[in-house]
């Protein structure tokens, strides 16, 4: 997440949309300007409803509380017209909005102010624009006790969709054993669990990630979410928790392409595979979800081929500028059926979300 030395002032909801890691230059249409017209997108001669389960925003006021100050630029949530633009010409129909971790290394009561009111912002923009908003709820997970209340009121009360978390928590891996019982409250209540990365910051004294390329982003992101998924899969949380619903930004980072190596050392090593997982771990695809942020078709034709088209749904990362195109990315990935396209563009979104 970006943070910058601006604070969004004068908004009624408190959010600003930013980018996962860079700050995204987007212009917001002026207030009071007329969106275009929503692309409808027809797949088989239907109309389908598209859903974006990958998009993200800021509360200013709950990031002052760690010190920090947000600049979402013309991305203001006092005014919607740009976004809302936005979605209507790419062809999105309805955005979950998810708010990446900055405040893991808060204390309990610090922490527990933050997601209040971040929760409670994120209740107030999807019921200020129930067609085309839902939300994540942010939890507190570095004190687990805490992040399981907040779960708890953020779907019950606030009627928050499901819980984005970081792909590790101040370097402890989600699989650890004292985060079980927000894996258990995830599980009872049938809330959709986002994994965003945060980056392989274990990585930087060595300086390996340094240089041209944003190395960091390019490459540590989508390693944090390999690693994060392998520990959830080797230290059984899968297994303990087996009716958990599980989705992985931009692809599930290099699991999917590579899974079958992580079957191959358990029957290599099978020294080094302990009683869990009882499946083979290429099997533990087939119920997580994925994201399509993969950028080529060829790319998510390969995803879909080691997961199953049932567990991908369509994300932009909005606003970071990755992609634009996400519908047509879908549209033009070879060997899908109508139905599987439909599936992937919204349809499994909105049954994981409890979108009617």
């Amino acid at each position: 997440m970006h943070v910058g030395t601006e604070a969004g002032v004068g908004h009624p909801a408190g959010i600003a949309f930013v980018g996962c890691s860079v700050q995204a230059d987007v212009p917001a249409a002026p207030a009071g300007q007329p969106s275009a017209r929503r692309r409808a997108v027809v797949v088989g001669g239907r109309r389908v409803r598209t859903v974006d389960i990958h998009a993200h925003c800021a509360v200013p006021e709950a990031m002052a509380l760690m010190g920090l100050q947000v600049a979402p630029r013309a991305l203001l949530m006092s005014n919607t017209t740009g976004r809302l633009q936005a979605m209507d010409e790419q062809g999105i129909d309805v955005e979950a909005l998810s708010i990446n971790p900055y405040w893991y290394g808060a204390d309990h009561d610090v922490a527990a102010r933050i997601i209040a009111i971040q929760n409670e912002k994120l209740a107030e923009i999807c019921a200020a624009e129930p067609d085309r908003f839902v939300a994540f709820a942010s939890v507190a997970l570095q004190h687990p006790a805490l992040a399981v209340e907040q779960l708890e009121a953020a779907v019950r009360k606030l009627g928050l969709r499901g819980v984005a978390i970081g792909g590790s928590v101040n370097g402890e891996e989600l699989a650890a054993e004292r985060f079980h019982p927000f894996w258990a409250k995830a599980e009872a209540l049938g809330a959709l669990v986002f994994i965003h990365p945060q980056g392989t910051r274990e990585l930087a004294p060595s300086g390996r990630l340094k240089g041209s390329g944003l190395l960091e982003n390019t490459i540590g992101n989508p390693l944090e979410t390999t690693i994060a998924l392998s520990h959830l899969i080797f230290e059984g949380t899968l297994d303990r928790f087996p009716g958990l619903k599980i989705c992985a930004a931009h692809g599930g980072g290099y699991l999917p392409s590579y899974a079958a190596r992580s079957d191959a050392v358990c029957r290599t090593f099978p020294d080094r595979c302990g009683p869990l997982p009882r499946k083979a771990p290429t099997e533990y695809l087939k119920q997580l979800y994925f994201d399509s942020i993969v950028f080529t078709p060829e790319a998510l034709r390969h995803l879909i081929a080691e997961t199953g088209p049932g567990q991908v749904v369509m994300g932009t990362d909005y606003p970071y500028p990755w992609t634009s195109t996400s519908v047509d990315h879908i549209l033009a990935t070879p060997g899908l059926s109508d139905a599987e396209r439909a599936a992937i563009l919204g349809g499994t979104a909105a049954r994981l979300l409890g979108i009617a």
